[in-house]
This record gives structure tokens, sequence and C-alpha cells, in this order.
């Protein structure tokens, strides 16, 4: 069975240059590639990586070409799916696999690859949280799990056909838990390997280790699975210990937030001497606006009011949490919040806040 957390943890490693040793994994490791991307390849296979095995066996795309006369493959356990059906699981299936790729972050993908790496992370610690109630833990489920498609991104058919039910991912349009689908699916192609010769290069042991693989990784996502936690680093224990624990980043807030914005100014004052440093510190301000915000969005003004007086501080994280990721976007979308009506806020917005929010 696949270790979501080492794998995780190797992830991060090479995502953010920690230069620690590979945690061991079975039947898969990384592999940086020349572009400086890397791919979970498999162990004993070394020219096939997880995520690719299945885009030569992806079903035509029914909205192209022809009007389609065929069935999807697993029409025979799933008498209500279609091809239309059959294309949106395929793209979140690949959407999920695809958190195990580290891509060269550019302008173009930095903020989308972000917010896909956060929602997945955060998704995995909802289930764990007692601050919350109910139906601040299924709104959030909803909006994390919207932001983990679009910022693949998906399509807009898929980014729709899918949401939570209790603690499970379903198809909406069929009822078709996401979980049994993708388990027949590989159960399929693990019995029916010999048709496929053409076009499947994988032994049938290595499409198994596929399949435990995409299902912890949903099961993470879903959580169902032990909570993930955010690799300790000298010097960034309490950051860590409010990531990585949302109850104790909310009981502090509630009992003393002037404490949590003197832990962020603390922080903000030493060097971000390395990206994974940088990386937490992001993390934690999206926590503030996702936590916090999300719920009342007027506590903003209160960590504008402490950090007034150090406007480089409060411009730099007022922007982060703004313009790293659009989540305050739509929480102020939803809530009917007009960001003009806040001018102590904005006057701090640099030129990318500024091409978000105000033009």
């Amino acid at each position: 069975m696949a270790n979501v957390q080492a794998l995780f943890n190797n992830y991060l490693n090479i995502k953010f240059n920690r230069g620690l040793p590979a945690v061991p994994m079975e039947d898969f490791e990384y592999a940086v590639l020349e572009d400086q991307s890397a791919e979970l390849f498999f162990s004993a296979h070394e020219h096939e990586t997880f995520l690719a095995w299945a885009e030569e066996l992806q079903p035509p795309d029914p909205q192209y070409g022809d009007p389609p006369n065929g069935k999807p493959i697993l029409s025979s356990y799933f008498h209500q799916l279609d091809v239309y059906d059959e294309q949106v699981f395929y793209y979140v299936h690949y959407t999920i696999n695809s958190t195990t790729r580290i891509i060269p972050r550019h302008p173009y993908n930095t903020m989308n690859d972000r917010m896909k790496n956060y929602c997945f992370f955060q998704l995995a610690q909802l289930s764990y949280m007692t601050m919350l109630n109910e139906e601040q833990k299924q709104q959030l489920k909803d909006f994390l799990f919207f932001f983990f498609l679009y910022a693949h991104p998906v399509n807009e058919e898929t980014l729709y056909a899918f949401s939570f039910q209790d603690q499970s991912i379903v198809h909406t349009k069929t009822n078709i838990r996401l979980e049994q689908y993708l388990s027949f699916y590989h159960d399929y192609f693990f019995e029916h390997a010999h048709n496929y010769q053409d076009s499947l290069v994988l032994a049938p042991e290595e499409i198994n280790a596929c399949k435990h693989l995409t299902l912890e990784l949903l099961k993470t996502l879903e959580g169902k699975s032990h909570k993930l936690a955010m690799p300790q680093e000298e010097g960034l224990e309490e950051i860590l210990r409010l990531i990585n624990d949302v109850d104790h980043f909310l009981h502090m807030y509630k009992e003393n937030k002037l404490a949590f914005f003197q832990l962020l100014n603390n922080m903000l004052l030493e060097e971000l001497s390395n990206p994974y440093r940088e990386h937490c510190m992001s993390m934690l301000l999206q926590n503030y606006a996702i936590y916090i915000l999300n719920f009342h969005f007027d506590e903003l003004q209160a960590l504008v009011e402490y950090f007034q007086d150090n406007p480089l501080l409060c411009k730099f994280i007022l922007n982060k949490m703004f313009a790293d990721t659009i989540f305050l976007q739509k929480i102020m979308r939803q809530s009917n919040i007009d960001i003009n009506n806040y001018p102590k806020i904005t006057q701090f917005f640099d030129e990318e806040a500024k091409r978000i929010y105000l033009d």
C-alpha cells in the first residue's frame, strides 16, 4: 500500500530544494528531468511514469468527430454511465494522479500550482478538525475541491461534475462514487491487459500498484486517510504546528489574536532564507484567509491595524494573501463583499492585486 506521507515528503524535498535523503517508497521513486520537472517513476520500470501510464488509454473525446456509438469500458458495471461521463471520470483521475508531478514554475502557472497543492493538503486536514462545525467543513470541502480541479485546470464540464456527499466524492449525475469507479477501472485493465498490448506497457502487478496509489491519493482528498503533515524544519516549529493542526491555529486566534500577529511579525522580520520557509509562510497566510476571513472577513481590519505602523510588512502580508491565490476573490464574491469599501486594505495592494481586485 502506498504511503502518501512519504510521497508528500519526497515531493516537497524536491520541489523546494531541501536537500534531504529520499524517503523510501514502495513501487515508485522520483526522478528529476532535464527541464527540472520531476515525475514519479516505477521503481522496476525506469521508462514509465505513474502519471503517464493511462494516457494511451484515454477514451476518444465524444465531442469531436462522428457522433459516439460506442460504450464506456465500464458500462457493464455502471449501466447509467455514458461516453461523456467516462470522459470526465478520466479527467478527474488524471487530475488526482498529477498531484505527484512537479512542474517548473513560471508566471503563467505559479498561482495554479500553489492553489492545487494547498487544496490537496487542506482537504486532507478537514475531517480531523473539531473547532469547525459540520456545515463549515462541508462548505470548505466544496470550496477546496472546486479549486483543486480549477487549478489543474480541468474543463468546465469536469469542474462541476463531482461533489462531496458525506466523506465521498461522487459523480453527481450518475451517483457513482469516484472511489468505486477508479477501483473498477484499474481492475478492468488488470484483468484485460492482454487485450491492450499495443497501448499498455505495464504488467498487471504494476497496474495494481497504480490502483493502490491512486486510491490512497483519493482517500487523502476525501479525508479518509491519515492526516498529512508538513515536515519539520529547524526554526519553523511553531509555524508548522499551526499549519499541521488547524484546531491549534483557530484556538490561538480565538484566545489571543495578537499572539498570532506577533508570531507573523517575528517570522517576517527573519529572512525567508529558503523556498520551503517561504512556502510555509504562504500556507499559514492562506490558512488565515480560508479559516478566519472566509467566515469573518472584517477580521482583516484587525490585522491591518496591527501592522499599519510597518507598511512594508503589511503590504507583504496582504499581497501574499490576495495575490498568491484567488481564494479571497471567490470568498468575497460569495459573501457580496466589495473590496472598494475597505480603502485601508486596498492602499497596500501591489499592481498584481490591483489587477485582480480593482480593475
